[in-house]
């Protein structure tokens, strides 16, 4: 009898390899970002397909308990998905959100736009008129004004929570209100100036490039406008994670922003903005390829280039980013990044484009942080949202590793 050749394809669909695996599809996209399956383009209307023998051996080590078990080790060090979210996907397209590709959204969407897509928000939330602030606040953040804008930022949230009646508003108009009240806040906060109904990114550049105007400010305030859009989302990074295990105890989204801009400062995750920037700094004044041999035989890091999810191509962000900036030298556009992939087969990652950016627009020190927190803002409040929806604590558990306990051991 003749076996039919189709019995083991070597691809499937999308929808073929959910059901295999018994998962959704955005579970699906995640394992795809992770690197456990491989996919490729398949026909002209941006569909793809997924190779079944991947399909297949995810499915084999998913299966014995003691299989599942080392893969739950994994799982909070850029292993196996944890949880489900319709949120942010990331292939070799990079993030899309909601199902649009945020290489898209970045041409041309406003940081509202894609905050409203995020939230799946019917109506704009921003479309409300700006929240007022207590002379208390306004007193608190004059004060702070020469202290780092994220410190300012969570105090700010702390203020004016007290002063939200409708913080705890958990019906979707509600949230999706609160949320929006919350993002005016931390902007306000971190460009060191009143709340306002004014576009995000022409906030920040009106604080930010005060010597610029007409057609030059215009192109600053459009470079950040990208640059926020970008950041917005990037599925469960240490800062969104942050950000559902505070939402799942039931704090309000004032405490839940608050809980990721605790987060996102740490080195290793927003704060690595900084260090990349002192690499530019390096970079932009010296011979890149002995800057790179230097730090390379003193066992530095190079911050900035490399990225779990993109190692094939490079970070698609960055790409975005750094091809919109026309006006920077080519020294960090090319020659800079073309002597780190030299050395070390790595590509710029967006802390490397932000810093770029940073210095090409002569933005205060320190505004990579600020920037790809205030960005992030918008992806947390998505996260805290459909935390809130999809109910439950999340409390993993830890396998113990320490001493055995001591029967009878006098304790004191």
């Amino acid at each position: 009898m003749k076996k039919n050749a189709n019995a083991n394809p070597l691809f499937l669909s999308a929808k073929e390899a959910a059901a295999e695996l018994s998962i959704s599809l955005p579970t699906l996209y995640a394992y795809v970002s992770r690197g456990f399956i491989r996919s490729e383009a398949a026909g002209e209307a941006r569909t793809r397909r997924y190779r079944a023998d991947d399909v297949r051996a995810l499915k084999s080590r998913r299966a014995p308990p003691a299989e599942e078990q080392g893969m739950n080790e994994k799982a909070l060090d850029w292993g196996v998905p944890v949880l489900e979210s319709a949120i942010t996907a990331i292939d070799d397209m990079g993030t899309i959100y909601r199902g649009v590709p945020a290489l898209a959204l970045a041409e041309s969407a406003s940081f509202e736009n894609v905050a409203t897509l995020l939230w799946e928000a019917e109506s704009d939330p921003f479309a409300a008129p700006p929240p007022g602030v207590s002379k208390d606040i306004a007193d608190v953040m004059r004060k702070m004004q020469a202290g780092p804008a994220i410190e300012r930022a969570i105090v700010m949230l702390a203020m004016a929570n007290g002063c939200d009646a409708a913080a705890f508003n958990r019906s979707k108009e509600g949230r999706l209100s609160t949320g929006a009240r919350v993002v005016r806040l931390v902007t306000a906060a971190i460009v060191g100036a009143g709340v306002s109904a004014a576009p995000i990114h022409r906030q920040i550049a009106d604080a930010w490039l005060p010597g610029l105007s007409g057609a030059k400010k215009d192109a600053g305030a459009d470079l950040i406008r990208r640059a926020i859009v970008l950041l917005a989302d990037h599925e469960l990074n240490a800062s969104t994670f942050t950000v559902r295990v505070a939402a799942s105890t039931g704090v309000n989204l004032y405490d839940a922003v608050i809980a990721g801009l605790c987060a996102v400062k740490g080195p290793r995750h927003g704060g690595v903005g900084i260090s990349a920037a002192r690499l530019v700094d390096q970079l932009a004044e010296r011979d890149p390829v002995q800057v790179v041999r230097e730090r390379l035989e003193m066992g530095e890091r190079l911050p900035g280039f490399g990225h779990q999810l993109y190692r094939a191509s490079g970070d698609p962000r960055a790409k975005s980013l750094l091809g919109a900036l026309k006006q920077a030298p080519p020294r960090l556009l090319q020659e800079a990044p073309d002597a780190v992939y030299a050395a070390t087969g790595q590509w710029p990652n967006i802390d490397y484009a932000l810093a770029v950016m940073c210095r090409t627009l002569g933005l205060p020190a320190g505004s990579e942080l600020t920037l790809f927190a205030l960005g992030r803002t918008a992806g947390w409040i998505a996260h805290a949202i459909e935390q809130y929806e999809q109910g439950g604590l999340i409390r993993p558990r830890a396998r113990y590793i320490g001493p055995a306990p001591r029967v009878g051991a006098e304790t004191r």
